[in-house]
């Protein structure tokens, strides 16, 4: 679909930045075209960070807060923290119910998620929260959103069922669409900054990024300089 007929996206990741390294340069090209982006956040974070002086109870708060600022450097501002604990994710029916609630609460045409297929040339990328949080957004489009049978409770809230029209998913191993993200490439970059207990560390974070950007445009054929991020659209209609 053209990004003229989206008014509303919903992204689905495990961990709060996970959006941010993997779309943060289309995240940005999408609020500023007036689409409006909501995040859903499965996990707290709380096994993130560099610092072993930061108490564990307080790291989700902190990556919490770091989500908020990101977001605002790429104009999104409603993200809804599931808060399961980090590492320990599972594509759970609670967890694609809840998934399935603001599905039908945003009311997204497009959904943005992880892979949950592993991605044996970047294992990174194939974090098992990561898969987790891509198979219960996959199973909470396909069946559940649209389907008044399924967790009819959510009507008693007065959310009826939605039918999303496609999904974008993020790290997968055989992507079939490049966004060319040179010009929103310094947003990503501040939201990634916005994340201070996950990237401050990292001197050369910026050149990493750039340089996985640079390969994917290479791959597809961009011009030398340019900087790409790259998904698997599935048509859900």
């Amino acid at each position: 679909m053209d990004d003229a007929e989206i008014e509303r996206v919903l992204v689905v990741t495990a961990h709060p930045d996970d959006l941010d390294f993997g779309a943060g340069g289309t995240i940005a090209q999408w609020t500023a075209k007036g689409i409006e982006v909501s995040y859903c956040i499965c996990t707290n974070g709380d096994q993130g960070g560099e610092d072993p002086d930061v108490p564990r109870e307080e790291m989700p708060k902190i990556r919490q807060r770091e989500q908020r600022d990101a977001g605002k450097e790429l104009g999104v501002t409603n993200i809804e923290f599931l808060n399961y604990r980090d590492g320990w994710l599972e594509p759970t029916i609670e967890l694609r119910k809840k998934i399935v609630r603001e599905i039908r609460r945003v009311r997204p045409q497009r959904m943005l998620i992880q892979s949950p297929e592993r991605n044996w040339d970047r294992l990174f990328s194939s974090h098992p929260d990561h898969m987790a949080a891509g198979e219960a957004a996959i199973q909470a489009v396909y069946p559940d959103s649209r389907n008044a049978f399924a967790f009819q409770d959510l009507l008693e809230e007065g959310l009826e069922p939605w039918r999303v029209l496609e999904v974008w998913v993020m790290s997968h191993n055989d992507p079939d669409h490049f966004v060319d993200i040179t010009e929103t490439f310094d947003k990503k970059i501040a939201a990634l900054h916005a994340h201070v207990s996950q990237t401050a560390h990292n001197a050369e974070m910026e050149n990493m990024v750039r340089a996985w950007g640079e390969r994917n445009a290479a791959s597809k054929g961009l011009p030398e300089g340019c900087i790409a991020e790259v998904f698997r659209i599935v048509d859900t209609k």
